[in-house]
């Protein structure tokens, strides 16, 4: 990674186990519906990316689970 990148690795296209390239088929973005950007895939963009991120960190976005005992207990 170079200092400029945003500490983002270079993108990298996706290799099959015998090393053939695998084409990819681009899918809308998650945020915005746009098109995805290699860069950025899932995503379009590093805004959207950011959007995605703040959205898990803020809570907005969760995993279901069923509740244990442990939680029950309580």
């Amino acid at each position: 990674m170079s200092g400029n990148d945003g500490g983002r690795p270079k993108d990298r296209p996706n290799q099959h186990s015998s090393g053939a390239a695998v084409r990819v088929p681009s899918r809308p973005c998650p945020v915005c519906q746009k098109m995805s950007d290699p860069k950025y895939r899932p995503f379009c963009s590093r805004h959207c990316a950011d959007v995605d991120l703040a959205r898990w960190l803020g809570g907005r976005y969760s995993i279901p689970s069923r509740p244990t005992d442990e939680d029950t207990d309580r």
